[in-house]
């Protein structure tokens, strides 16, 4: 991937959107439409999410840091995500969608450093969802 992608540049694309995507989260209409022409995006490139496993977790953080459910990350970490998802919608792309297999790398790298970078975030995220869900559990069993 590296020979077609920049990585260099991937990662300047990636933190030139940050910017964008903090004064995103602001705005919950308009970071719910970039995420779902992210996911429409998504389910174009075949087997992304074999290769970046962590989107769901990351829409989902996104969703619960939007929400006020989960506050224990940073914004900058949050933007770096929401930058990543713009990414996937932008017109403007490093390698064009519209080279067969070649054009979706890009998406894919930019991608998956949002992944890499966040890495620690994601982990405590799933751990608090797990939390939630063991404590959901037990509330249930608990009414039985």
């Amino acid at each position: 991937m590296e020979s077609f992608i920049n990585l260099d540049k991937v990662k300047e694309a990636l933190e030139n959107g940050t910017e964008q995507a903090a004064a995103l989260l602001k705005d919950n209409e308009t970071i719910n439409n970039v995420m779902t022409k992210a996911t429409e995006k998504i389910k174009q490139v075949p087997g992304l999410y074999a290769v970046v496993e962590d989107i769901p977790v990351m829409a989902s953080m996104i969703k619960s840091y939007i929400t006020k459910e989960y506050s224990a990350v940073s914004p900058k970490v949050v933007a770096l995500l929401v930058s990543a998802f713009l990414y996937l919608v932008r017109k403007k792309d490093l390698v064009s969608d519209n080279i067969p297999v070649i054009g979706l790398l890009d998406d894919v790298a930019v991608m998956a450093l949002a992944v890499k970078l966040s890495s620690p975030e994601l982990k405590a995220y799933k751990a608090w969802k797990e939390d939630l869900k063991t404590v959901s559990e037990e509330k249930v069993e608990l009414h039985l």
